[in-house]
């Protein structure tokens, strides 16, 4: 009986480790190694979006952006040096990503408390988990593991992050291209339920566009003038713009998306119904927000001995 469980224990411990070596995402990669690190970030998490509703979006987006530039590696969060020019000045990131004095807290906090161990680009992962939960949408699991990349490429995050002028074809295209399906599109793009976006990027709909609510149009129209005012913001959810829930598909419905991309899910297209069981389903959208949000976390990660677990998040190490 003492061989069996020893033989059961010591295949455990060489399955473990070959998960390590072979570089898999797991859930309780930090347990023993920093333990605290969970709690801490939720908890800069907690306050930082107690103190202004719009950093959890702000913070959900980091992620989607990071994710989509060469897998989820916190390059997004690298400031420019003599070497490379970073991401955070491409077009899909200026003037607008933001969110990164939170994540230096984090990092700071958990640096204090276990050194060299947690990575930003899983606290990018953790701190868009827990913004959602603050604002009332779902939780999920987060796997954890990944390390930091020692670059950022503006050419790749100016290539890679759709655009709001998308079409769904083009949408479609983009999501399958990082591993991800059209129901996968669907779903993250309820991630539009809580933020803003600037009048540069829904200009060119509400003004020229038919398959749009007129008093929808017209009311956005007083807060982003025909020219100038690019950076005048508007609630991507005009009903519960601070609260993550299923309203932005009822809003589709309604042909009141504020981005082109957005109402593109609801346009006689292929994703017609899946907007409409979300607009009345809510747990089912939650569901597979949640579902989505793993599956967009595990695009690409450096693992293993790959990157570096930066000291801080702004250069490498």
């Amino acid at each position: 009986m003492k061989t069996l469980v020893c033989i059961v224990v010591c295949v455990l411990c060489i399955s473990s480790i070959n998960n390590a070596a072979h570089g898999q995402l797991t859930s309780t990669f930090y347990n023993k190694v920093c333990p605290t690190a969970l709690s801490m970030v939720k908890a800069a998490v907690t306050k930082a979006v107690n103190n202004e509703k719009r950093m959890g979006a702000s913070l959900l987006r980091l992620h989607f952006h990071d994710c989509f530039v060469n897998g989820c590696d916190g390059s997004i969060l690298l400031d420019d040096n003599s070497t490379f020019t970073g991401e955070k000045t491409a077009g899909p990131n200026a003037n607008s990503v933001r969110g990164f004095d939170v994540i230096d807290t984090i990092k700071t906090q958990v640096e204090a408390a276990c050194s060299g161990v947690v990575s930003c680009a899983d606290i990018l992962a953790i701190a868009a988990r827990d913004s959602v939960v603050q604002l009332g949408g779902p939780t999920w699991t987060v796997l954890l593991g990944r390390r930091d990349s020692t670059t950022a490429s503006l050419s790749a995050s100016n290539n890679n992050i759709p655009s709001p002028a998308s079409n769904l074809s083009a949408l479609i295209s983009s999501f399958t291209a990082h591993g991800l399906s059209t129901k996968d599109l669907v779903a993250l793009s309820g991630g539009h339920t809580i933020g803003q976006a600037r009048c540069t990027t829904f200009r060119a709909r509400v003004y020229n566009e038919s398959n749009i609510d007129t008093s929808f149009a017209t009311s956005v129209k007083a807060n982003c003038p025909s020219a100038g005012g690019d950076n005048t913001l508007s609630p991507l959810d005009l009903t519960t713009p601070t609260t993550f829930d299923n309203k932005y598909y009822t809003d589709l419905r309604s042909q009141k998306g504020l981005l082109h991309s957005d109402q593109q899910l609801f346009s006689g297209g292929s994703t017609n119904s899946q907007v409409t069981t979300y607009s009345s389903n809510q747990n089912t959208f939650f569901t597979d927000f949640a579902a989505a949000m793993v599956k967009m976390g595990n695009i690409s990660p450096l693992t293993g001995t790959s990157g570096q677990i930066r000291k801080n998040c702004r250069k490498a190490s």
